[in-house]
């Protein structure tokens, strides 16, 4: 993984990014480097997770065409919402939750936006990496500000969840489904992931640094280094840009946002039900002291708590973001 992004990387991406072949000899000329610089460049992009291909006398390539990151052109499709937002976008950074927590304690208005084209060492739930690709990911957080207090955030990232799923309905042929308590689902196969960290007091001033990652064309390698099924746009042939993509989901957060500040999830929870993938199945969940319990799916309740009904038909309810959800292979 690069430490430090040569300073040309981004420039001479956004430069190969219309798809065309471009000579080693006229990109060390423009950019006024030694050919072998530029060769190392590329070879840094692809360490990242871009495809490059080199031809003998024709030059250097993208197989794929890539959408940049702009916030002016997100700024354009949010319309008047784009109000909402302060947006930054980075080339790369350690990860966007990390730095847009600081920038949160450092007193970062109520709509901060980080996105970046790349994260070196982006985070999961439960302590887990998350791996984003060059070109191929959509990487941001969003800071939110709240006046009731820590206790007035239950179920705020199953909020997310829906939002993020609604904007990639949008453009989707194949129903993008929710699994509890953060995941995107395509067919039992992760699309997004959310991480939701909150810092302030039970029942004053409070903050959630919303983290989102989404896969949008990933290679067989990157696939296999995720240590679940994972799916990306591509395979599900939604063709829509990054900036479009983006915005959508700052729009459909926006409106979840809304509610839940005057009403909490139970404003949202039927519509959270209608997604969820695992209605219904059985199911096993792996608990933070070890244990597993069994049972069938039965939805959320108005907290955003998980309900599963046991064996003797019981119902119980289960919270945290230490616990594991799975299909019950038995």
């Amino acid at each position: 993984m690069p430490a430090r992004t040569h300073k040309t990387l981004f420039p001479l991406l956004r430069r190969m990014s219309d798809g065309r072949f471009h000579s080693g000899q006229a990109l060390a000329h423009e950019f006024n480097l030694s050919r072998s610089s530029i060769f190392n460049v590329l070879a840094q992009a692809e360490s990242m997770g871009l495809t490059i291909h080199a031809v003998r006398g024709r030059g250097y390539r993208m197989p794929e065409p890539v959408e940049w990151l702009d916030g002016v052109t997100v700024a354009d499709h949010l319309g008047t919402v784009a109000e909402a937002y302060t947006i930054h976008v980075l080339d790369s950074v350690d990860s966007t939750n990390t730095a847009l927590m600081a920038a949160a304690l450092n007193g970062a208005a109520d709509g901060t936006l980080i996105c970046t084209e790349y994260q070196q060492s982006g985070k999961g739930r439960r302590g887990r990496p998350w791996h984003s690709v060059l070109g191929g990911s959509l990487t941001f957080s969003v800071l939110w500000r709240f006046e009731n207090g820590l206790q007035s955030l239950s179920g705020l990232s199953l909020a997310v969840g829906l939002a993020i799923a609604r904007a990639v309905n949008r453009h989707s042929r194949h129903p993008v489904r929710l699994k509890w308590p953060n995941d995107v689902l395509v067919d039992y196969r992760k699309l997004a992931g959310i991480l939701v960290e909150v810092q302030g007091d039970m029942h004053g001033t409070a903050f959630a640094v919303v983290g989102v990652g989404l896969n949008v064309r990933l290679s067989g390698a990157q696939r296999d280094a995720v240590d679940q099924a994972v799916v990306d746009l591509a395979e599900m042939g939604v063709a829509v840009g990054r900036n479009r993509l983006l915005a959508d989901c700052l729009l459909e957060l926006h409106a979840v946002l809304t509610l839940f500040r005057q009403h909490g999830f139970a404003s949202l929870r039927e519509d959270w039900l209608m997604l969820d993938a695992y209605a219904g199945r059985a199911v096993a969940l792996a608990l933070p002291d070890a244990r597993s319990v069994r049972g069938v799916a039965s939805g959320v309740d108005e907290t955003g708590a998980f309900l599963l009904r046991d064996a003797q038909a019981t119902m119980r309810s289960y919270s945290g973001g230490e616990i594991s959800l799975r299909l019950d292979a038995a």
